[in-house]
């Protein structure tokens, strides 16, 4: 799509990051020379990657939440600011400022299950590479004796028969397993079987028992 609107208007389109409680539009965005992640404006705000549970401050490179503090607002500052997306900081490239991954997911999303931290981004990662399962999945939530259990459903595409279901079924329980570290159930819907909220289908269905 970038390209298109690039070609059809002759213009550099770049990518920007803000938020409303920070500043708004213009916190980060990408440069025209590389167009690799988005740079922060480290003179204006310093960035933290912190662990969504723990809040302990991660190394470079490795993905968490983002936080920001800001160096020069002075009519409402914020301090170690918690956004809840999900993302990583990068070296500089074209410029010398430290860039931010594009944003994967909101750690409010988190589903900890079995003590395993798992995002619905992670499940969807897996889904678009699988063959004969279109891009639409739901994670069910719920308690079996004293154990959680999550189950992926994802919608086949209509042309996947039987056998091509069964494959990618196989196919995504291996590669969560592999990818995330936990055991889940998986199931291959029908086209159109989930439910859907003006066009979007919820990602989660948490139905586990909350009692202590």
């Amino acid at each position: 799509m970038r390209q298109e609107i690039e070609e059809r208007f002759a213009i550099d389109a770049v990518d920007i990051y803000g938020l409303s409680e920070v500043i708004g539009p213009g916190v980060a965005q990408e440069c025209v020379e590389t167009k690799d992640h988005l740079h922060i404006w480290e003179d204006h705000f310093y960035p933290e990657v912190v662990d969504p549970v723990t809040g302990e401050v991660l190394p470079e490179g490795e993905r968490g939440e983002l936080v920001f503090t800001s160096l020069t607002k002075e009519a409402m500052p914020v301090v170690r600011y918690r956004t809840r997306d999900l993302t990583r900081l990068l070296p500089g490239t074209a410029r010398v400022f430290r860039r931010m991954e594009k944003v994967t997911g909101r750690s409010d999303d988190m589903v900890i299950l079995r003590g395993v931290n798992l995002f619905p981004t992670q499940i969807e990662e897996i889904v678009l590479c699988t063959p004969g399962v279109a891009p639409h999945f739901q994670l069910r939530l719920t308690t079996a004796g004293r154990m959680d259990s999550l189950t992926v459903r994802a919608e086949a595409r209509p042309d996947a028969d039987a056998t091509a279901r069964e494959a990618a079924a196989r196919s995504i329980t291996a590669a969560v397993k592999d990818g995330i570290g936990v055991s889940v159930d998986v199931e291959i819907v029908d086209p159109e079987t989930l439910e859907r909220s003006v066009g979007k289908i919820r990602r989660i269905v948490d139905l586990r028992d909350k009692r202590d």
